[in-house]
């Protein structure tokens, strides 16, 4: 083999060699380009639909967090509390027990008080005055909770609805482009974005609303037996 053949082959050689080359750097690139599509590309894809469910999800939050936090505070109370309200009806000082009501923050501190502003009177009406308070501490503590259980619904049907404009859209792009992977890609975007973002809003809602309402329950069953504590002192003393 001579000089000559050996630089005829290394030539054929290039051009094969170069073509190789741009088809491995445009896959790198098409795959570069996957990769790079981000969370929030894919909720644009979702459409005008996701707007709604964007709101629920701000509501959604703030509901929650203002509920815990409202809820925690309500559930506060030092253990001591039943303690020296007892010490001071054994020494029938009624002021300073309404005065230690009064000085702290609570649900079950304002049933108390209210119980000690009816001593003197008949046990069933101390009793009934004290339940009338304590229907109104619950429902300031359910205050906005049915908002949550209102997003838990309505979440889910915002994504079918997206599903079903998805769809549309699909169909749509069929009959004016004709069927391929391209056409048909903007509707299935909106049909999954949507239907999957809805069902993850409606779920934490339902999640957040029960777990809001087991502490509320948690509340009211120590308010009910702070409550029986406190009318079998008053009897005791009878």
């Amino acid at each position: 083999m001579t000089f000559l053949t050996i630089l005829l082959q290394a030539a054929q050689a290039v051009p094969t060699v170069t073509a190789d080359s741009l088809a491995k750097a445009a896959q790198m690139e098409a795959n570069a380009s996957v990769e790079k599509i981000s969370l929030f590309h894919l909720l644009q894809e979702g459409g005008a639909l996701m707007i709604p469910l964007l709101l629920c999800s701000i509501i959604l939050v703030y509901v929650f967090v203002e509920r815990f936090l409202a809820i925690r505070k309500a559930s506060a109370l030092d253990k001591s509390f039943m303690v020296r309200i007892r010490e001071q009806l054994e020494s029938n000082n009624v002021p300073r027990a309404i005065d230690i009501c009064r000085s702290i923050n609570s649900p079950i501190t304002r049933i108390i008080e209210k119980g000690l502003s009816r001593i003197g009177k008949p046990i069933e009406f101390i009793e009934k005055s004290m339940e009338n308070t304590g229907k109104l501490e619950v429902y300031q503590q359910e205050k906005n909770l049915s908002i949550l259980s209102t997003i838990a619904g309505i979440a889910p049907i915002l994504g079918f609805l997206g599903t079903i404009a998805g769809m549309i859209i699909l169909f749509f792009n069929v009959q004016h482009q004709g069927f391929s992977l391209e056409t048909i890609a903007g509707g299935i975007y909106t049909k999954m974005v949507t239907s999957a973002t809805g069902l993850i809003i409606g779920l934490l809602a339902y999640l957040g609303y029960a777990y809001l309402n087991a502490q509320i329950n948690k509340n009211v069953n120590r308010m009910e037996a702070t409550s029986v504590e406190f009318l079998d002192i008053i009897q005791d003393k009878k």
